[in-house]
């Protein structure tokens, strides 16, 4: 059996931006920068947007496995509303992920992350090396989920 190399392969997909209020560059540029070492076709967005621009790009791109949103200037909570309205009607249809600093001040709130999970986001993470085992695992329940459901069909 002939295995296909990375480069026969169908590149993955991936939206990145930064939260609407933030200017932070540096780790947007770096996780792009990583993540297309690792053969995903990654669709930058930058900094400064908007939940309306990360729904605009997965209609461009619905082959997108994530929309990957970073914040570093911890204003993320009021930068991501309207995220579940935009989830609800399917404008945005793969799982977001959300990553860096997500609160402002040195004080932590504990409701931070059930707040961001009220408001339409997947999966939080504590560290950008963490996000391309989390794609690979988002890709894996996705194929899984493709084959129960065509033995359903059948």
């Amino acid at each position: 059996m002939r295995t296909t190399s990375p480069q026969e392969q169908a590149a993955r997909t991936v939206i990145l931006g930064v939260a609407a209020s933030d200017s932070h560059a540096v780790a947007n540029h770096l996780i792009a920068y990583s993540l297309r070492g690792l053969g995903f076709d990654v669709v930058n967005l930058g900094t400064c947007t908007p939940v309306d621009e990360f729904a605009e790009a997965c209609a461009r791109h619905p082959e997108a496995e994530a929309v990957v949103i970073g914040s570093l200037n911890g204003h993320v909570h009021e930068d991501l509303r309207g995220l579940d309205r935009a989830k609800q009607s399917g404008r945005i249809g793969c799982p977001v992920i959300v990553g860096g600093n997500l609160s402002v001040g040195s004080h932590k709130d504990g409701s931070s992350h059930e707040r961001l999970y009220a408001a339409g986001v997947d999966h939080i993470l504590s560290d950008p090396s963490e996000l391309p085992g989390l794609l690979d695992a988002l890709r894996a329940e996705r194929e899984r989920t493709a084959v129960a459901a065509g033995r359903a069909a059948s």
